[in-house]
């Protein structure tokens, strides 16, 4: 569920015309909703409430300080993947000790400050990022006995693209699941690092529960064996990867994960850790964009908007859907759900595209929408999940705005760039 909605041919985010916005913040413009962040938190803390579970909202899906605060004042922890994202929780006032920091890449300057903060587990990615870990401490912080979780590859398949698959054997992340035994029969009884928790992460963009079912009961006998073999394996993180409804009820709700997972892991004396990042914002978030221009181009009709795939990357990167509609239509064109295949007699099929010098500069191709014309809004929905994140200046275009509507309010929580600001480090 969202709080995006139609009101007499007008588009709202929650109690606000997103009419009314852009009249203020212009386009393009990142609106998010603080009940739907909200409702998702809440759904997700129900759904796993028979479960001792600590709630990491994955940063690198929606980093903005504002949103972190949010989170953060609603209980939630932190998924980080950088020092970058450690200093923008801390800056939102987030706990560091219910903060995870996975990453296969870490630098010896990020791990001493995740030490430095006390953060609650690192997310350990191969033997040699292990040692290194040990070495840091030893030689930075040797009272610090920091909590590690080893990654695991299950080598379940994700079904989903081919970038967004992390689970399998055949990726940089993690280890194999032959030989996290070996890595905790070397490295289990450190005194200095504290090898105590297994962290599985398959990917993001599957529609099905079946591969978190599978890697659960993949993992669960290697627990058994670490646990009858000495070693101290207290939690299990399950990373994040939760279907987002790009179209209207195409995948799994919170609950329907849990009804897979919690039932294999009561019992087990495992405390339960996930990183949503977008089940919980992509829905919470729009990009809202003006129409410059249409064309025609032999047969097909092209809707040229201010936004480009500096602002939102995904279509481009991913062949990602995004559901897209004017922000104001007649009646008969007001959508009961978002799809794919949403056609309404009247609508045009046309190619939605920005103003990015490079031809994979699109949101939509063929897509059927009601007649617009120069001036008028489009709305690109579930934007919230790494859209803004994974944003640039590519054509030396400022980043656009993020705007948070609370209820009837909004607030401006990023600025707009300026000319300003894109050589503001180059002077």
């Amino acid at each position: 569920m969202d709080f995006f909605g139609y009101r007499e041919g007008k588009l709202y985010v929650e109690g606000v015309a997103a009419a009314h916005i852009a009249g203020e913040a212009g386009t393009p413009a990142y609106i998010y909703s603080k009940a739907t962040f909200e409702h998702h938190v809440r759904r997700i803390r129900q759904a796993y409430r028979e479960l001792e579970t600590t709630l990491c909202f994955s940063v690198k899906a929606c980093g903005n300080v504002s949103i972190l605060r949010l989170m953060a004042s609603l209980g939630s922890g932190f998924d980080i993947v950088s020092g970058g994202e450690l200093y923008r929780v801390l800056r939102a006032g987030g706990d560091p000790a219910k903060v995870v920091y996975a990453g296969v890449g870490k630098t010896d300057r990020e791990i001493i400050e995740g030490l430095n903060a006390g953060i609650g587990y690192f997310n350990i990615e191969s033997e040699q990022e292990l040692e290194n870990l040990i070495e840091l401490v030893k030689r930075n912080a040797p009272n610090a006995k920091p909590r590690a979780a080893l990654r695991v590859n299950p080598d379940v398949d994700y079904k989903t693209h081919t970038f967004l698959t992390t689970g399998k054997k055949e990726t940089k992340f993690g280890v194999d699941i032959e030989r996290a035994l070996a890595v905790f029969d070397r490295y289990g009884g450190n005194s200095l690092v504290r090898l105590c928790a297994i962290h599985v992460h398959l990917g993001t963009g599957g529609k099905t529960i079946d591969p978190f079912v599978d890697a659960v009961q993949k993992i669960l006998p290697l627990i058994d064996r670490l646990r009858e073999q000495g070693h101290t394996v207290e939690a299990l993180d399950l990373g994040g990867g939760y279907g987002a409804d790009y179209e209207t009820e195409t995948v799994p709700s919170a609950d329907d994960y849990a009804a897979g997972i919690v039932p294999l892991l009561k019992g087990k004396d495992l405390k339960l850790i996930l990183e949503p990042g977008k089940s919980i914002c992509a829905n919470a978030g729009i990009l809202l964009t003006r129409v410059l221009y249409t064309k025609q181009g032999g047969s097909k009709k092209f809707i040229i908007v201010d936004a480009g795939m500096n602002d939102l990357i995904r279509p481009s990167l991913y062949d990602a859907f995004h559901f897209i509609w004017p922000a104001q239509v007649e009646l008969r064109f007001v959508p009961m759900a978002r799809s794919k295949g949403l056609e309404m007699e009247g609508c045009e099929t046309v190619d939605v595209v920005g103003p990015i010098c490079e031809g994979a500069d699109f949101f939509a191709k063929d897509r059927p929408l009601p007649p617009v014309r120069r001036g008028d809004l489009v709305a690109i929905f579930t934007a919230g999940a790494y859209g803004f994140t994974m944003s640039s200046n590519y054509n030396a275009r400022p980043r656009a705005p993020e705007i948070l509507v609370d209820g009837d309010r909004f607030t401006i929580v990023r600025k707009r760039e300026s000319y300003e600001d894109l050589v503001a480090l180059e002077s």
